[in-house]
């Protein structure tokens, strides 16, 4: 299936304010990953195997880091990678800060500020992507059944556990997997279907739709494509279809989410060889007698178990690691023990921790 006329358009303007000191240096897009890549590279790589043709940044704070980091490891990529209204200053000179963009209120001012580069000449189809997801999909399945269906828009869902759906967007379908409600974060949960936040819409229809919320003034709505977007095309009755993901999938929104979705990994939840790559070279290895996915050596005389080592980091003899997430260039010296928490980047160690709270 071609992607032809699809042009992707990629979230990554959020704070990441629930991700704690992990986002106090840099964005949450770039925020070290399963001991191989960072958070945005998920969806850049899913777009380069499925064969997107551009995948236009709609990013916000702390711009200029996450497009260098763009700039090094997916530009020469078959996928062009469009920075917007920073795309030709990007390409032409050296930039320590880029120029503000106007301030968004959620999701749809991203999509209705980079208007002119998503839905430009040539483009048919829009995906929306988040650049804090945690995926390996082929776009190309849901390209080919959106288009034949017909329908407006196309979401994905997965079923999850019920007492989590009021975490999500709850997803409410017929037996033809039309949708006919999309509530977020619902109080008490009637649904185990879950909107995965990545979706495909027909521009000409997207277009229409934004228009009438536009047209409610800048308070008559909530700016955002899951509260605003999608349940408007719903109530006009337009047809929005949804495509079940079966493989893994995790939004990454808090401290204790990144921790415990990293350890999911160590049961085989992605298989290391096909993880982005842009910590290390290298895939990350599996060391299955210590449980343990690793890109950084384990020397002798220290402990490991069940956790994460990402590349640059340095367990020192004597140390002990368990259960949990090492990022790179983190110390654990010798002597001190680290339980199910996390070591920042960078970060030296000087006594033992012990949980999340730090």
């Amino acid at each position: 299936m071609s992607l032809e006329g699809v042009r992707a358009g990629l979230l990554a303007g959020g704070l990441g304010e629930r991700m704690g000191p992990l986002t106090a240096r840099v964005c949450k897009p770039l925020v070290p990953y399963a001991a191989s890549c960072r958070l945005v590279d998920f969806s850049m790589i899913n777009s380069v195997r499925s064969g997107m043709p551009e995948v236009v940044l709609l990013s916000l704070h702390r711009e200029a880091d996450l497009v260098r980091h763009l700039l090094r490891h997916w530009d020469s990529s078959p996928t062009r990678v469009h920075f917007g209204p920073h795309d030709s200053l990007v390409r032409t000179t050296d930039f320590d800060l880029l120029p503000e963009r106007p301030a968004e209120r959620g999701t749809a001012d991203a999509l209705l500020s980079n208007a002119e580069y998503l839905f430009a000449p040539g483009a048919s189809d829009v995906l929306v992507q988040h650049a804090d997801h945690v995926y390996l999909f082929d776009y190309a399945p849901m390209v080919a059944a959106h288009r034949a269906s017909g329908a407006h828009c196309t979401i994905g869902v997965q079923r999850i556990e019920l007492k989590y759906v009021k975490l999500f967007g709850m997803v409410d379908v017929d037996s033809d997997l039309r949708v006919r409600a999309l509530v977020e974060k619902p109080q008490n949960p009637t649904s185990d279907l879950i909107f995965t936040a990545f979706c495909l819409f027909r521009i000409d229809a997207l277009q229409e739709v934004l228009d009438t919320l536009v047209a409610r003034g800048e308070d008559g709505w909530q700016h955002d494509i899951s509260r605003d977007v999608l349940p408007e095309m719903i109530r006009q009755g337009r047809p929005v279809s949804a495509f079940p993901i079966e493989d893994y999938w995790a939004d990454i929104g808090t401290v204790d989410r990144y921790h415990s979705e990293q350890l999911k990994l160590l049961s085989g939840a992605m298989d290391p060889a096909l993880l982005p790559r842009t910590l290390s070279p290298s895939a990350p290895t599996l060391l299955s007698d210590v449980d343990t996915l690793s890109g950084a050596p384990v020397p002798p005389g220290a402990v490991v178990e069940s956790s994460v080592l990402h590349p640059g980091c340095v367990i020192e003899p004597g140390a002990k690691v368990l259960r949990s997430v090492v990022l790179p260039g983190a110390v654990v010296p010798s002597g001190v023990t680290v339980r199910d928490t996390i070591v920042l980047a960078d970060e030296r160690l000087r006594s033992d921790r012990d949980g999340l709270a730090f």
